[in-house]
């Protein structure tokens, strides 16, 4: 399965020009999600299954073939690995409001396809919940995380961490003094409409 981030038209008929374009080399589609909207056009994330044998260079150039339609990022997706919504995951944080921000945490790479998430303690530089893939930071090492007290969003470079490569990562703060960083290896870039999902998100987190 892959994961292709396209910018398309934000027109009648778009959506269905793309699906059929992605149908004629046999991509079988499994989920839509929009990511943003912008002047003209909408960035969409398709969860796309290839027939054994397919090729993504096929599908990205089926699409890209298209008048106003842009390929943005293509990358592998984990069988495993589905697509969790906002709302599914609101409605997870306020059955258990007192653990909600360790609920944003651990359910935060599936809502933003991302390959890690952490929650950290502000004041103490403290790690206080991460998920399977997350880096391992002590004290010293959350400050190559930058600025945790506003929604933001960074490339850090090669090394930002021993044995770590480029990452991309957004963070936004929570209540209780804590902040949510989540982070990506290779991309595609967070968008302004990802932090202000993650900051909205995080602002209900307790």
């Amino acid at each position: 399965m892959f994961l292709l981030r396209i910018s398309l038209p934000d027109r009648p008929g778009s959506l269905g020009q793309v699906a059929t374009a992605m149908g004629s080399v046999g991509a079988d589609i499994l989920a839509i999600e929009i990511v943003e909207k912008r002047e003209s056009a909408a960035v969409d994330d398709f969860l796309v299954e290839l027939p054994s044998g397919g090729q993504p260079d096929a599908l990205v150039s089926a699409c890209n073939a298209l008048p106003g339609v842009e390929v943005l990022w293509v990358g592998y997706h984990s069988a495993s690995y589905g697509l969790l919504g906002d709302v599914e995951l609101l409605n997870r944080m306020a059955e258990e409001p007192d653990g909600s921000a360790g609920i944003l945490t651990m359910g935060a790479p599936t809502v933003f396809r991302s390959d890690w998430a952490l929650l950290i303690h502000r004041p103490s530089q403290k790690v206080l919940a991460w998920t399977e893939a997350a880096p391992e930071l002590g004290h010293d090492d959350v400050a190559a995380l930058g600025q945790l007290t506003q929604p933001a969003t960074e490339d850090l470079p090669a090394g930002w961490l021993s044995g770590w490569g480029e990452t991309l990562i957004a963070k936004a703060p929570c209540r209780h003094h804590a902040s949510i960083v989540i982070g990506r290896h290779g991309g595609p870039d967070y968008s302004s409409g990802e932090l202000a999902r993650l900051k909205h998100l995080a602002a209900l987190a307790n």
